[in-house]
């Protein structure tokens, strides 16, 4: 696999089939994805904020319509920061954050790496070379099972550092710092046979979560999962993993890396005014408007839209029997 920054969605429905459909998958809605941005509704109304992402209008002719921030222009990226408050975070200040994540479940400092100022002024950090030690009660299974959750993650830079998002930079797999690339440090750092690594792998991901409003950079978000998950079985093994395992990581990615307006628990613009006809005794239309409680009174409990589901991997759900319940974000919110 070629280190590119960008990931071409012709690339993953030609190498991977069926993978790319996964991503676009919404859960809660059964549906796929939508833009919930306008920045490309100037390519006809299949991109309008509301329609959905569908992959013929991502790939063939259209392969390069979504893009890293890096690489889109400069007034888009403007309209975006204007409208969104999208703000990308450099690689360097991710990994301040998450080493301190890490120092406090760890009990110590640079586990991983040690931070660094260069002469010039430019921050980066130096990788720990030596297999990680894990403080006494504690295992590299528990670090692996530990929940992490990046909020309006964007292009999930503080899950997985592929690249750096405030400048294109491509970053090598060793030098990795996300949540989800520490993880898989230490699986490979204390698993030899592949069957036992995918059984880790997937743990891990299970145990990642993000959210994101637009649809663009949760696509990007959850393309970068993947390919991550690739190339650290490649680094490891010198191949590429099956495509079965390709696609339940990519299954996994579609529950866990989300759309949601993240103060509201709900699908982007879901909640409002609802606007009902009814006929009465008269047989006349009576008109009537309902408020949003949720909005009107702020209480992220109360809203009228759809409110977002993901899973919980460890409690069998009730109708299939199987692991993964099916569950409210926001009923893991304290009222």
């Amino acid at each position: 696999m070629e280190n590119l920054v960008d990931i071409k969605e012709n690339d993953i429905r030609e190498q991977y089939p069926e993978v790319l459909e996964t991503l676009l998958r919404d859960h809660t809605t059964q549906q796929n994805i939508f833009w919930a941005t306008e920045n490309y509704h100037y390519l006809g109304e299949s991109y309008a904020f509301a329609a959905p992402i569908l992959p013929e209008l991502i790939t063939g002719d259209r392969g390069n319509v979504i893009m890293p921030r890096v690489q889109k222009d400069k007034e888009m990226q403007q309209s975006r920061v204007r409208d969104m408050a999208e703000v990308f975070t450099p690689s360097w200040i991710c990994n301040a954050q998450n080493n301190l994540i890490d120092n406090a479940w760890f009990g110590s400092e640079n586990v991983f790496n040690t931070e660094t100022t260069n002469p010039d002024g430019t921050h980066t950090w130096i990788m720990n070379p030596t297999k990680i030690v894990f403080p006494e009660g504690k295992t590299w299974k528990h670090y692996v099972r530990d929940t992490r959750m990046e909020m309006t993650c964007g292009e999930a830079p503080y899950i997985t550092s592929r690249y750096d998002t405030t400048t294109g930079e491509f970053i090598p797999i060793d030098k990795r710092i996300g949540l989800l690339d520490r993880k898989l440090r230490v699986i490979s750092e204390n698993v030899d046979k592949s069957d036992e690594w995918l059984e880790a792998a997937q743990t891990a991901y299970r145990n990642t979560y993000a959210f994101e409003w637009q649809g663009d950079s949760l696509l990007l978000a959850r393309e970068a999962m993947l390919y991550t998950f690739i190339e650290n079985y490649e680094q490891k093994f010198g191949k590429q993993p099956l495509l079965k395992s390709i696609q339940y990581i990519a299954y996994i990615i579609s529950w866990n890396v989300w759309q949601m307006d993240g103060l509201k628990g709900v699908v982007p613009n879901s909640c409002g005014e609802k606007i009902t006809n009814t006929k009465n005794l008269f047989d006349e239309i009576e008109i009537k408007v309902t408020v949003c409680e949720g909005c009107k009174t702020d209480n992220m409990h109360k809203h009228n839209g759809i409110y977002c589901l993901i899973k919980d991997w460890g409690i069998k759900d009730l109708e299939t029997g199987k692991k993964g319940r099916k569950i409210r974000f926001v009923d893991l919110i304290k009222k």
